[in-house]
C-alpha cells in the first residue's frame, strides 16, 4: 500500500528520470516534472521562482538532472567546472533546501540524490562529473543526520551503466558489447530497475534507510 504524495523529479524528460517519474506516477504520486523552461538549474533564481509559484507541498524530491562534460585534465575549463558543479551539486542543495522546512514541519519527507558509480570509481576525463557526484554522496550523508529526526530520509542511488537512449547515441554496438562484458551480471541496467531502487526509498516500506549511497551497477565495482 502506497501513500500518495506529491513528487518533484529533476531531468524527468528522458532515461533514468524519465523511467522515476513513470514508475512514481504508476504508485500513485502526484509528479511534478518541470522541464528548463520552467526551471533552470543554472539558476538560482530559476529554482526559487519555480518552487515559490507552487501551491502544495512537495513530500518527495528526485535530483536526477545532470551534466557529464568529458574532458583530459589539461582540458578541464573553469566554465566545465563551474556549470557541472551548478547543476549536478548546488542545484540539488538549493532544492533540498528550499523543501525541507515544509517537510520537517509535516515530519515527513523522501529525498533521492542520483548518484553514480563514478562517484566511486573513475575514467580518464570525468575529472568534473566525479568531483560532483563525490560531493553528493557526502551531501546526502550529511543531511540524512541533519533531517533524520524529522523522518526525512535522504539517500543517494548510484547507478553504473544503464541502457538509455543517450548511452545508444553515445556509443556503438560494439563498445556497448565491451561494456557488458566488463559487468558481472553481464548487461547492463534498465532504467526502470534503477526507478525500482527509487521508488522503494520513496515508499511507506522504507522507514529507517537513510544516509546511503546505493550502489545499482551490476557488480561492475565490486571488480
Amino acid at each position: 500500500m502506497v501513500t500518495p504524495h506529491i513528487a518533484l523529479v529533476t531531468g524527468a524528460s528522458r532515461g533514468i528520470g524519465a523511467a522515476i517519474a513513470q514508475r512514481l506516477a504508476m504508485d500513485g504520486h502526484q509528479v511534478l516534472t518541470p522541464g528548463r523552461s520552467e526551471m533552470d538549474l543554472e539558476s538560482n533564481a530559476s529554482i526559487a521562482a519555480y518552487l515559490s509559484s507552487l501551491n502544495q507541498p512537495i513530500d518527495i524530491l528526485i535530483n536526477d538532472a545532470g551534466i557529464n562534460p568529458i574532458a583530459a585534465l589539461g582540458d578541464v575549463s573553469d566554465r566545465d567546472i563551474r556549470d557541472t558543479l551548478q547543476i549536478n551539486l548546488i542545484a540539488p542543495f538549493r532544492l533540498i533546501q528550499a523543501v525541507s522546512p515544509g517537510m520537517k514541519e509535516r515530519h515527513f519527507g523522501r529525498i533521492v540524490n542520483i548518484s553514480s558509480i563514478w562517484s566511486m570509481v573513475s575514467r580518464p576525463g570525468r575529472t568534473s562529473y566525479t568531483m560532483s557526484k563525490a560531493a553528493i554522496n557526502g551531501m546526502t550523508r550529511s543531511l540524512a543526520v541533519e533531517l533524520a529526526s524529522f523522518n526525512v530520509l535522504i539517500n543517494a542511488v548510484a547507478p553504473g551503466y544503464v541502457m538509455t537512449d543517450l548511452t545508444r547515441q553515445n556509443n556503438p554496438a560494439s563498445e556497448l558489447e565491451n561494456i557488458r562484458k566488463t559487468i558481472p551480471l553481464q548487461r547492463l541496467a534498465e532504467p526502470a530497475e534503477i526507478a525500482n531502487v527509487v521508488a522503494f526509498l520513496c515508499s511507506d516500506q522504507n522507514t529507517y534507510l537513510t544516509g546511503q549511497t546505493i550502489l545499482v551497477d551490476g557488480g561492475y565495482t565490486c571488480l
